[in-house]
């Protein structure tokens, strides 16, 4: 079910733009496209379709399913329903380093995107070191290391980007609220997106096979260990799978808020607690929500394009509070 509706959304968004084409149309060309017969197409659909939405509506499902997938795993790991994906951090170091690109090297391809994923790793091994307690990733040290280093780094921001011209800054202004428009680092869009949904899938697979364990771990850790479940081995993996799919979303798009928090709260709701399907529902759920808010973003004030992240905070915003105090009844 959520895979039709997956697909309902992205026959929706390909429609819906500037240009505007019909269902029918849209069917026509991807069957096309999909066997070869781009001769067939005309050259207006095979631009519109395959040159410029396709790929934007692929790198939004990867940075849903990501940030949804990474949530998920914040919120076992820490044992706290209200950690997302940026609680450690690691959006404020992918931002530093993006930052710094644009100051030392503006104009070169790909610089950015690079740049903010080397700040994420740096800000996860940064983040790892100080929750240690004991040779042990603690829960409560791990979540006050991520608050004091995502702070400093933010600090850091704001004095840089007073460094930066009124382009850059715009420019940087726009990416720090999500942005899916950024134009990939090397010509050839299909290979990069393989290799993005590659990294994804084995750091998903990895918080994956995890979820037997991650159940019995939210009963409480001496009681999983009483199990046979090496605790520690399986925080180091959820930790480090989740902070790569985090660090990963966030140098190709930005900041996105309220998706790796919400979407598996909502998941929870529909279909239970098991880890077995949360994992998966809430990758598809979190592709659905970015797919949806990117549409909405390109579209609610054409011909200007409004930040995804900013439709994502509008409605999760709502959603949250709504959420929040149905717990309480």
């Amino acid at each position: 079910m959520l895979f039709a509706l997956l697909f309902v959304v992205v026959v929706i968004s390909l429609r819906m733009g500037t240009y505007p084409i019909s269902v029918s149309e849209i069917v026509m060309t991807l069957f096309r496209g999909a066997f070869g017969h781009r001769d067939e197409i005309p050259s207006e659909f095979w631009l519109v379709v395959f040159g410029l939405r396709l790929p934007r509506i692929a790198l939004g499902i990867l940075v849903g399913a990501a940030l949804s997938v990474a949530g998920a795993g914040f919120q076992a790991l820490l044992r706290n329903p209200l950690a997302d994906p940026y609680v450690l951090g690691v959006s404020s170091g992918a931002a530093l380093g993006a930052i710094l690109s644009l100051t030392f090297a503006p104009h070169v391809p790909g610089v950015i995107q690079l740049a903010a994923f080397i700040g994420a790793a740096a800000t996860i091994a940064s983040v790892y070191f100080l929750g240690r307690r004991g040779g042990q990733l603690d829960s409560a040290t791990l979540l006050l290391a991520g608050i004091v280093a995502a702070s400093f780094l933010s600090a850091m921001i704001m004095f840089l980007m007073t460094t930066l011209s009124g382009h850059e800054l715009r420019g940087m202004a726009f990416w720090l609220m999500g942005d899916l428009s950024t134009p990939p680092p090397t010509p050839n869009v299909l290979e990069w997106l393989l290799f993005l949904f590659g990294v994804f899938a084995v750091a998903a697979g990895m918080i994956y096979a995890t979820t037997s364990d991650l159940n019995l771990i939210l009963t409480g850790e001496e009681e999983a260990r009483h199990l046979g479940v090496n605790v520690r081995r399986v925080k180091l993996v959820v930790y480090i799978s989740a902070s790569v799919l985090t660090g990963l979303a966030v140098s190709v798009s930005g900041s996105i808020g309220y998706v790796g928090l919400l979407v598996p709260h909502v998941m929870r709701m529909i279909f239970g607690t098991d880890y077995r399907l949360l994992i998966p529902t809430s990758a598809i759920g979190g592709a659905i929500a970015i797919v949806l808010a990117d549409t909405l973003a390109r579209t609610v004030v054409a011909p200007t394009e409004l930040p995804v992240g900013a439709m994502t905070a509008l409605a999760g915003a709502p959603v949250f509070i709504y959420l929040m105090r149905r717990r309480v009844r």
